[in-house]
């Protein structure tokens, strides 16, 4: 006898949610235009991928407040893998023409990619906060609610110095108590240590590699959004009013953690 109160079997369909994902792509264009589902696809894979990154980067920092070091480098790894998938997504977004762009940017009206919010989050969680980028969010929904709780947080870079400061070497108690809404800036003291580490202790110079890659890989993926928006409206504003390439460039350049960049000349 069939117990008709049994759940269906769970099928590939069922589990992706195929069927809800192909409905969210929703051109606003007449036709539509060729190249907007192009644009929204795009978009749309960036913010699942933003939110991967997200549950990989707190993850790290769990491994961090852990000691789990080996841990910790593996999912940096692969979190690395995800930025240069990141970085080739721009190649096929760049596959469309300024001419073709512009065949639905009216469409897009105020919005803009300044309003994703969880490219804000990864960027409080690496230390670059900003209570203006919280501001832009409606009061009380998921965005900002998100935001507000990043913000309050401490950093990737502070579980780093504490799981030093946990390894034996002589964090200074300033850095350990830092104000960590303010943004991370050099520290001969914290300079010294990582020095020492590089010259005494393989496993953890690994670990500080991983950063540094890291800090590369958000920096590459900036130089080449920058160039992508360049590519397709040239200097023009951006959608939503925004300031388009030209404030894109006043991030490139920007290190993340500079004391591992500070340190390269004199080790």
């Amino acid at each position: 006898m069939t117990d008709t109160n049994m759940n269906p079997a769970v099928t590939y369909a069922s589990y992706l949610k195929v069927d809800e994902l192909l409905a969210l792509q929703q051109p606003r264009s007449e036709g539509p235009e060729h190249d907007e589902l192009l644009f929204i696809v795009i978009h749309q894979v960036y913010e699942l991928w933003f939110k991967e990154l997200l549950h990989e980067l707190d993850h790290v920092t769990r491994l961090l407040k852990a000691d789990e070091t080996h841990r910790a480098q593996h999912t940096l790894k692969r979190i690395l893998t995800i930025l240069k998938v990141l970085v080739a997504q721009l190649d096929i977004l760049e596959t469309m023409t300024p001419r073709e762009f512009l065949t639905f940017r009216a469409r897009l009206e105020a919005a803009s990619g300044f309003q994703s919010d969880q490219f804000r989050q990864i960027e409080f969680l690496l230390g670059r906060k900003s209570e203006a980028a919280i501001a832009r969010f409606a009061a009380g929904g998921r965005a900002r609610t998100a935001l507000q709780k990043r913000y309050t947080e401490p950093t990737l870079w502070d579980a780093f110095l504490h799981y030093l400061g946990r390894e034996g070497y002589a964090i200074p108690a300033d850095q350990l108590t830092r104000d960590v809404l303010q943004p991370i800036q050099p520290s001969e003291a914290v300079q010294q240590v990582l020095i020492d580490v590089y010259r005494r202790d393989a496993k953890n110079v690994e670990l500080c590699e991983r950063l540094v890659d890291l800090d590369e890989g958000i920096q590459e993926w900036r130089y080449r959004h920058v160039k992508m928006v360049e590519r397709t409206i040239g200097t023009k504003s951006g959608t939503g009013g925004s300031a388009g390439a030209g404030y894109l460039r006043t991030t490139l350049g920007q290190n993340i953690f500079p004391d591992l960049w500070d340190i390269r000349t004199r080790l």
